[in-house]
C-alpha cells in the first residue's frame, strides 16, 4: 500500500472540502476578497506565513544552499529581518487606514488615501499585479510539477495540471475564507516539514559519523565560507543581494491584505508574535535541508537541485510521514497561489472594473465575475510555467524584486510621511517596475548588485524626489 499516496490525496480532498464548505460564506465581492475582516489572530498569523513562502522555502531555498552552501545564509537572514520589520511597523497602520478608506485592496487604498490621481493609480497598480504575479503564480506551479514528479513519477506536464486544477478550483469556490482556513492547514504542514525533516538528516549524519561542516568542506572549502569564498566587492555583493530580499516583504500585495483581514487591530501584536515564532526555524529548517542534501548527495546528484527536499523526505523519512510533508511541499505552493489569485482577481475586478470603468452592477454579479478572473488568471499562469524552463527561486526572485519595489517604498512613506502625493506614488511604482525588469536583464549590473536592492532604493528616491517636487509645486500655485 503506498502510503505516501494515500496522505497525499487525502489531503487534497481537504483542501477541496474546504473550498465547498466556504462557498456559501460568500455574500459579496468584498466577503470573496478580504473575508468581510473577520478572521481571528491564529489564522492571520499562519496565513500570511504559509502565502509568504511557498514552494520557495521548501524548493527554492534548499535548492539554492545545497547549489551553494552556507552563502545563502544571508538570504534566510533578510527574509527573517524582512519579516519582523513589515509586521511592527506596516501592520497596524495598514489595517487601520484601509478599514478608514473601505480598502479591499493595495491599490484602491493608495488611490483613497491619496484622494488625486486615482484612476491612474489604481490602472498602474493593476498592471503591475498581473505582471510580475503571472510569472509568481508559474513558479508555484512549476513547484507543483517538481514534486509530483519526484513522489510519484508523474510528468512535470501533469504534476502542473493537478496543482493548478486544485488551486483554481477552491480559491474559485471559496475565495479568501477558503484560501485563509487552508493556508491555517498548510502553515502547520509546512513547519513541520521545516523541523522535521532537517533533524532527520542530521541524526542520518551523525549515525554515519559525519558532521555538516567536515562533510561540507570535503566536498568544497567554499561551502562553508558565508561569502562563497568571495572577496572584496564581490563578497559585499553576496551579501547585500542576500539581505536585501528584507526589502520585498512590504511590496507584497498577497500578504499586505492579511494585515487588512483581521477582524480586530489590536490582535495584531497577537498575530505578529506567532508569525516570527513560525519563521525563524521555518529558514533556518529551509537551509539545513538544502546542506545536509549537499552533504549526503554531493554537488553532482541532481539535475535539478530544487527536487533535494522531496527526495530527501522519500529516503529519511517512514512513508507516511514522507506523504504528509510530501503534500507540506504542495500546500506552500498552494498557499501563495490561491492568495495571489486572489489579489489579481481583486486588482480587475475592484480596481479597473468596479472603479475605474465605473461599471455599476449588483453584488452577484460582480461576484460572478471575480471567480471567472480567478479561472482565467490561473490558466493564463499555468501556460507560463509549462513554457518557462526558469527555476522557481529565480522567477520568484524576479516577482519578489518588481513587487516589493513597486509598492514597498510607496506603503511605507504613505503610512509614515504626510508629504506623500500621488505623483511621488506613481513614479516610485514604475521606477521600482522599470529598474527591476531592466536590471535584472543585465547580468553583469546584477551580479554586482541585486535588482531587489537597487530598484528598492531607486523607487525610495523617487517617491520622496518627486513628492517633495510636486507638494512644493502645489503650495506655490
Amino acid at each position: 500500500m503506498n502510503y505516501t499516496l494515500i496522505g497525499f490525496i487525502l489531503y487534497l480532498a481537504l483542501v477541496l472540502i474546504v473550498g465547498s464548505i466556504t462557498y456559501r460564506i460568500n455574500k459579496s465581492h468584498k466577503d470573496f476578497f478580504l473575508a468581510g475582516r473577520r478572521l481571528n489572530p491564529w489564522v492571520v498569523a499562519f496565513s500570511e506565513r504559509a502565502s509568504g513562502e511557498s514552494a520557495w522555502l521548501l524548493l527554492g531555498l534548499p535548492g539554492a544552499a545545497f547549489a551553494l552552501g552556507f552563502l545563502e545564509m544571508w538570504t534566510a537572514m533578510g527574509c527573517v529581518l524582512g519579516i519582523i520589520f513589515y509586521w511592527y511597523v506596516i501592520a497596524q497602520g495598514l489595517r487601520e487606514e484601509s478599514e478608514k478608506f473601505q480598502a479591499i485592496t493595495l491599490p484602491n487604498f493608495f488611490a483613497e488615501k491619496l484622494g488625486e490621481g486615482q484612476k491612474i493609480i489604481r490602472v498602474v497598480a493593476t498592471l503591475i499585479i498581473v505582471f510580475f504575479f503571472t510569472f509568481y503564480l508559474a513558479a508555484q506551479f512549476n513547484g507543483a510539477g517538481k514534486v509530483l514528479f519526484v513522489t510519484f513519477g508523474i510528468s512535470s506536464f501533469w504534476g502542473m495540471v493537478i496543482g493548478a486544477v486544485v488551486i483554481i478550483f477552491y480559491t474559485m469556490m471559496g475565495g479568501f475564507f477558503a484560501v485563509a482556513w487552508t493556508d491555517f492547514i498548510q502553515g502547520f504542514l509546512m513547519i513541520g516539514a521545516l523541523v522535521i525533516l532537517p533533524v532527520a538528516g542530521l541524526i542520518e549524519m551523525a549515525a554515519n559519523g559525519d558532521t555538516l561542516q567536515s562533510s561540507l568542506h570535503e566536498l568544497n572549502p567554499n561551502y562553508i565560507s558565508f561569502v562563497g569564498g568571495a572577496k572584496g566587492w564581490a563578497a559585499v555583493s553576496v551579501i547585500v543581494g542576500g539581505l536585501s530580499w528584507f526589502f520585498g516583504y512590504m511590496g507584497q500585495p498577497h500578504l499586505l491584505t492579511r494585515f487588512m483581514a483581521i477582524k480586530d487591530p489590536g490582535k495584531i501584536k497577537v498575530s505578529r508574535r506567532i508569525a516570527i515564532t513560525w519563521a525563524i526555524p521555518a529558514f533556518t529548517g529551509a537551509m539545513v535541508i538544502g546542506l545536509v542534501g549537499l552533504s549526503m548527495y554531493g554537488s553532482e546528484y541532481f539535475s535539478d537541485v530544487e527536487q533535494i527536499m522531496p527526495t530527501l523526505a522519500n529516503e529519511l523519512l517512514p512513508a507516511w510521514l514522507a506523504g504528509i510533508f510530501i503534500s507540506a511541499a504542495v500546500a506552500a505552493m498552494m498557499s501563495t497561489a490561491d492568495s495571489q489569485l486572489l489579489v489579481i482577481s481583486s486588482s480587475v475586478i475592484e480596481d479597473f472594473y468596479n472603479k475605474t470603468l465605473g461599471k455599476k452592477v449588483n453584488e452577484k454579479t460582480l461576484l460572478n465575475l471575480s471567480r471567472i478572473i480567478t479561472v482565467v488568471v490561473g490558466v493564463f499562469a499555468f501556460s507560463v510555467a509549462v513554457t518557462s524552463s526558469e527555476l522557481i527561486f529565480s522567477l520568484v526572485s524576479y516577482a519578489w524584486s518588481g513587487l516589493g519595489a513597486s509598492f514597498g517604498p510607496a506603503l511605507l512613506l504613505l503610512l509614515k510621511w504626510k508629504r506623500t502625493t500621488w505623483k511621488g506614488v506613481l513614479a516610485g511604482m514604475l521606477t521600482g517596475s522599470v529598474v527591476t525588469i531592466i536590471w535584472s536583464e543585465i547580468e553583469l549590473l546584477d551580479t554586482a548588485l541585486s535588482a531587489r536592492f537597487v530598484s528598492f532604493v531607486l523607487a525610495f528616491l523617487a517617491v520622496v524626489v518627486v513628492s517633495l517636487f510636486s507638494s512644493d509645486k502645489k503650495k506655490g500655485t
